[in-house]
C-alpha cells in the first residue's frame, strides 16, 4: 500500500500543515517584517506642510481675483459716488491713495482666507503652519542683511530700466509717497512673505526639493512685479534676486519670521533713503527708480 493510501500517513501531514500548531509552535520572539510601504520616505527639504499646491493655488487665484478686479471695482465705485461725485470714473481710478485702500481691503481678506484654510481644513494653527518661528535676537542679523540687499539696486546702472513706470504714481505727492512708505514696510511684505515664503515654497520644495523650490519662487515673486514696473525685464532681474536672498533664508532658517525681517529692513532703507534724497519726497527726480515693496 502507498504512502498516499496510508489513512494515518494523511493524517500526520494534515497535523503538521495545521495553521493553529504553527502558530503554537512559532517561537515567541518572532515579529512579522515591517511594511515599508505604509511610512513615505520625508521630503529632502525637510519641508512637509499640512497645505497642499492646489490650497495655495487656490489663494492665489483668490489674490487676483480681489486685488486686481472685485475690490478696486467696489472701492471705486463707492469713492465717486461718496467723495468724487463730480469726476469721471476713470479720474478716480487712477488716484493711489484708492489703489492703496483697495489693496489693503483684498490683503486683509487673502489674509483671513488663509488662516481659515488652514485652521479650518487641517486643525492646524496658522502661524505654525506657515513656520512663523520669530528669530528672536538672531533678527539683527536678518536686518543687516536686508541693508546689504540694496547692493542689487546698483545693477540698475548697467541694466535697461525705464524711466516712467505705473508705479511712479504713488509719489506724485508727498501724501500719497508716506502712505505708499507705510504700507511698504508694514502689510505690503507681511502679505508677500506669508503667501511665498510661507505657503509657495515648501509646497514647491517638498515635492523639487530646495534649490528649485527657492528658484521658482524667486521667479513668481519678480514677475508679480512686472507690470508694476512697465515690464521691464531689468527691474524684474533685481527683484528677483532680492527673492532669491529672502527664499533662502526661509529655507536655511525655516522661519517665516525671519524673511520678513530681512524684506521689512530692506524696503524700510529704500524708503528713508528715497524720502531724505527728496526732501520729503517733495522732488522725487532725485530719487532715481523705487524698487517694489
Amino acid at each position: 500500500m502507498s504512502a498516499s493510501e496510508n489513512p494515518r500517513f494523511d493524517h500526520d501531514i494534515d497535523e503538521q500543515l495545521d495553521p493553529q500548531r504553527l502558530d503554537s509552535e512559532a517561537p515567541a520572539s518572532f515579529t512579522p517584517p515591517p511594511e515599508h510601504h505604509l511610512t513615505p520616505p520625508p521630503p529632502k527639504s525637510g519641508e512637509n506642510p499640512v497645505f497642499s499646491g492646489w490650497d495655495v493655488l487656490q489663494i492665489a487665484g483668490l489674490t487676483v481675483l480681489l486685488a486686481l478686479f472685485i475690490v478696486p471695482l467696489v472701492t471705486i465705485t463707492a469713492a465717486r459716488m461718496l467723495v468724487y461725485p463730480h469726476q469721471r470714473w476713470l479720474d478716480v481710478a487712477q488716484k493711489p491713495v484708492l489703489a492703496l485702500a483697495s489693496q489693503f481691503i483684498a490683503y486683509v481678506i487673502v489674509a483671513l482666507a488663509m488662516i481659515v484654510l488652514v485652521e479650518g481644513k487641517y486643525h492646524t494653527r496658522f502661524w505654525q503652519a506657515i513656520r512663523w518661528n520669530w528669530p528672536g535676537i538672531a533678527g539683527l542679523n536678518l536686518v543687516g542683511i536686508g541693508i546689504l540687499m540694496l547692493a542689487f539696486d546698483y545693477l540698475g546702472r548697467f541694466l535697461p530700466m525705464p524711466k516712467n513706470t505705473p508705479f511712479d504714481q504713488f509719489f506724485d505727492r508727498p501724501l500719497d509717497a508716506y502712505l505708499t512708505a507705510v504700507f511698504a514696510v508694514t502689510f505690503g511684505p507681511l502679505m508677500e512673505e506669508l503667501f511665498f515664503r510661507g505657503m509657495l515654497y515648501p509646497v514647491l520644495a517638498r515635492r523639487l526639493g530646495a534649490a528649485c523650490g527657492i528658484f521658482i519662487t524667486a521667479v513668481l515673486f519678480g514677475l508679480m512685479h512686472f507690470a508694476q514696473y512697465g515690464r521691464s525685464w531689468g527691474a524684474v532681474l533685481i527683484i528677483f534676486l532680492v527673492g532669491v536672498v529672502l527664499t533662502t533664508i526661509r529655507a536655511v532658517t525655516k522661519s517665516v519670521a525671519s524673511s520678513f525681517l530681512a524684506h521689512l529692513s530692506y524696503n524700510a532703507t529704500l524708503m528713508v533713503l528715497a524720502a531724505t534724497a527728496t526732501d520729503g519726497f517733495r522732488h522725487m527726480q532725485k530719487a532715481g527708480m523705487l524698487l517694489s515693496f
